[in-house]
């Protein structure tokens, strides 16, 4: 097409009524409220999915026995149209955005399914009777309505993104920002604690085993390990990490040992204290809520855990001291590692 060089007879109608061509096997009835399908075609209104609502009908309209378009139906596109709600509703329902439940009721968000947008009440009549204003469904440009509308075309769930960098397998705004939050609300994340960081309890070196003395040892099947022998002369054991900056100390935060025994012959356990210090609070008691752990023969995890009340927030520091309970002159036991898991606060700004 090219630009026009002269006048042109101008084409033109108020567009209040417009014919429409049915669907195949349809009836219209006169007053209803009326959709067109994803392919154009008029049928009766309906809370379904790929509708769009496009008036009411003038008249009634039988294509029972034809196919797609062979007949139409006139709409009205403009004004008030009294309809049936089908929860109740009060005056202060005036201003709400309404959906098609079929076609002649409609109803206010939360109530509908597919959320078939068909207009604004204009005025209350009672309970269950309206004036529904259904040019801004028509329109579909009454920005207000349709922020207003929580679940309709510009809710979250119904808006898709373009995941170019294939992060995620999510289609919708909504699905995507569920799975982003949900990870942060569940992210737990560890301080990893080497071996070669416990000392004795008074901060003495660990050296490699020796005799009754614990130490570091290789085991047979090349684990490096911390090994409390036999009738142990160095049973306590400590190390000290700082606070992560991003530590929420309103949630607990947990030690976790891995450690086993050499063989079943003593029943042993491990007990837990955490001292917490920060900027000016020191010297604070044990903050560790957990019994003494039963230590099993093949290695298990074992859990200390410290109240939320006691965790300071950062800059500080978490000694830790881990101490044998019982006597051990049957087994040796090896602790194979130590991490501290907590919890990450969520920025604010």
């Amino acid at each position: 097409m090219t630009a026009l060089t002269q006048d042109k007879e101008l084409q033109y109608t108020e567009g209040v009524e417009l014919p429409f061509e049915l669907y195949r096997a349809v009836e219209i009835f006169g007053g209803s409220f009326v959709c067109v399908r994803a392919d154009g075609y008029a049928i009766p209104g309906d809370d379904a999915t790929g509708l769009l609502f496009m008036g009411v009908a003038t008249q009634h309209v039988d294509n029972a026995g034809g196919d797609d378009g062979d007949k139409s139906v006139v709409l009205r596109r403009r004004g008030l149209v009294k309809a049936i709600v089908d929860n109740t509703i009060t005056i202060a329902n005036v201003g709400d955005s309404v959906y098609l439940v079929d076609d002649q009721t409609v109803d206010v968000v939360g109530n509908t399914t597919y959320d078939i947008f068909a207009g604004i009440i204009a005025g209350f009549i009672d309970g269950t009777h309206a004036w529904i204003d259904i040019e801004p469904a028509i329109r579909q440009s009454d920005a207000a309505a349709h922020i207003a509308d929580g679940s309709a075309a510009h809710a979250a769930s119904a808006i898709s993104i373009d995941d170019a960098g294939t992060f995620t397998a999510q289609e919708e705004v909504e699905a995507a920002l569920q799975e982003i939050y949900q990870h942060l609300l569940t992210a737990h994340a560890s301080i990893l604690v080497p071996l070669t960081a416990l000392t004795q309890e008074d901060g003495t070196v660990l050296a490699k085993l020796n005799s009754t003395a614990s130490g570091y040892e290789q085991l047979s099947d090349k684990e490096v390990v911390i090994d409390i022998p036999v009738n142990a002369t160095i049973e306590a054991f400590q190390f000290t990490v700082p606070v992560p900056l991003d530590l929420d100390d309103g949630e607990d935060i947990t030690v976790h040992v891995l450690a086993g025994k050499s063989a079943n012959n003593d029943a042993l356990t491990l007990d837990c204290e955490v001292f917490p210090c920060a900027a000016g609070d020191t010297a604070n008691a044990d903050i560790q809520n957990t019994e003494a752990v039963t230590i099993t023969q093949a290695a298990s995890e074992l859990v200390f855990t410290c109240g939320a009340n006691g965790v300071l927030a950062a800059p500080g520091t978490l000694t830790v001291v881990l101490t044998l309970g019982d006597t051990n002159d049957g087994d040796a036991v090896y602790i194979y590692g130590v991490w501290v898991e907590y919890t990450r606060a969520l920025l604010a700004a």
